[in-house]
């Protein structure tokens, strides 16, 4: 007895659809272990002794909780300023997520709801700038900063940084302002607001999750930076976290789980943050990225 075709069609697509699955599942399945094993390594290390780091077991013998109390009362050589230099990475990363949210939302306003001439070109046009690699941007910016004497201080990064999410900050707002209907300023107007009341309290309210987004965006920017710390930021003390774990690199015996140690304190906060803020993150970007 022949199977009917209609019935031997809809075998063959649920059998090709169960194995498109299956792959997929399967490169999930890959995708989550290359990208947890890392930190895996971290985690197993910052539990690990000192002296056992090179023990090559899969979980240290004596988890110890020592090397995170090294890190936090700065008992080694290269911690004797951990919470000078977190505290650098802190005002750092803060100052440039404040000046980007300042700088971006104005020049979002000014560019979209002022109309001004040729304000989608210019919006457009600033994201040119990210064709240029910012690690050859670095001897440009270091010789700027020294001509307007602020290399060798933590503004210098804190302008850097600025720089290099600014653009794409101003694209995003701008993007997301146009769900705001243009009635409201009208309205607003109306009732005798200026341009810079329409902008306090009805522009900025509804471009919160936008700009929580990007204000996030900043910060992690600013928070992560190596290059242009180690360029830009003279003695150690003003050095951020990052330039100073590239310290432990610098000896044949480097005290790996110190290392681990460190970064995984200096991962919280911004893991925190995201957390905090992930709902707001996926609305402010997507809706900015929707767009036209």
């Amino acid at each position: 007895m022949s199977t009917p075709i209609g019935h031997r069609s809809d075998l063959s697509y649920a059998l090709r659809r169960a194995a498109g699955e299956g792959a997929m599942l399967v490169l999930g399945l890959v995708i989550l272990v290359w990208t947890l094993l890392p930190i895996y390594h971290m985690v197993m290390l910052a539990f690990t002794p000192v002296s056992d780091a090179f023990a090559g077991r899969y979980w240290p013998d004596n988890p110890t909780l020592d090397n995170f109390r090294i890190v936090v009362t700065q008992d080694h050589f290269f911690l004797r300023s951990f919470w000078q230099q977190l505290g650098n990475s802190i005002f750092v990363a803060v100052a440039t997520m404040a000046l980007v949210l300042s700088v971006a939302s104005l020049a979002s306003f000014a560019i979209g709801r002022l109309r001004l001439r040729f304000g989608h070109l210019i919006s457009n046009a600033a994201l040119l700038t990210y064709l240029i690699p910012a690690a050859f941007l670095a001897i440009p910016f270091y010789k700027v900063m020294g001509d307007y004497g602020l290399l060798n201080t933590r503004w210098a990064l804190v302008f850097a940084m600025s720089t290099f999410a600014i653009p794409y900050a101003i694209w995003v707002l701008r993007q997301y302002s146009e769900s705001v209907p243009f009635e409201l300023d009208e309205a607003a107007k109306v009732d005798g607001a200026t341009p810079l009341q329409i902008f306090w309290m009805v522009y900025v309210p509804l471009l919160r999750p936008a700009l929580i987004a990007i204000g996030t965006y900043a910060l992690l920017l600013a928070w992560n930076e190596y290059l242009y710390a180690f360029l830009l930021l003279g003695p150690e003390r003003q050095h951020t976290l990052p330039v100073a774990m590239g310290y432990f690199l610098v000896t044949d015996d480097s005290p790996w789980p110190l290392l681990m140690a460190t970064a995984i304190i200096y991962a919280l906060p911004p893991a925190a943050l995201y957390y905090a803020v992930r709902k707001h993150m996926v609305s402010g970007l997507t809706s900015g990225a929707t767009k036209a």
